[in-house]
């Protein structure tokens, strides 16, 4: 893991001083429609409606294509279980019709808060979240000058939670909005 996330930021550092003509850097914010999935999970955990703020720049590499990395705070879990991120996303952009975009990528996240204790009280103990989350991004996004909008769907490779037997994987739907200040 390691290697791949100081991958990613050599690839955008490279990216970032080959084309340092095309940078955009700018702030977002928006909702976060956040869930758990997985095997051997009881029900349809209640989703969590949290929110997402941060940084976000845009390098170009070719006409119709960018690099878009992103460092978020973003809030997620389900009702009863909060884990809140710093999520660093790197998206490939490919931009058409010069307003619309779709974007895929790694989104590398690790655990800043947590609170557990009230989903799991009672019936098993020493509960705690995996620092680390892998997950995959893929979305879609209009620009209109400097103002932009994004949805975006991620999907989570690894297990948040770190109990025997139960598989739970992030899924969080967001709704975004962000302003380009260069």
């Amino acid at each position: 893991m390691k290697k791949l996330f100081l991958t990613a930021i050599a690839i955008i550092g490279f990216s970032i001083s080959s084309n340092a003509q095309d940078i955009k850097f700018g702030f977002k914010g928006g909702l976060n429609f956040a869930t758990l999935n997985g095997d051997n999970l009881r029900g349809n955990p209640d989703g969590r409606t949290g929110y997402h703020i941060g940084a976000v720049a845009q390098v170009s590499l070719a006409e119709t294509i960018a690099l878009q990395p992103e460092l978020l705070y973003s809030a997620q879990g389900v009702k009863d279980v909060d884990i809140d991120y710093i999520n660093i996303p790197v998206l490939l952009k490919l931009k058409f019709a010069k307003i619309f975009s779709v974007e895929a990528g790694p989104q590398f996240g690790f655990v800043v808060n947590e609170d557990l204790d009230n989903a799991f009280s009672g019936f098993v103990s020493n509960v705690e979240t995996k620092n680390f989350d892998l997950s995959g991004a893929v979305g879609a996004g209009v620009e209109f000058g400097p103002f932009f909008g994004q949805l975006r769907y991620n999907f989570g490779f690894t297990d948040v939670i770190d109990i025997e037997n139960l598989d739970t994987k992030n899924s969080n739907f967001q709704v975004s909005v962000g302003y380009y200040i260069f």
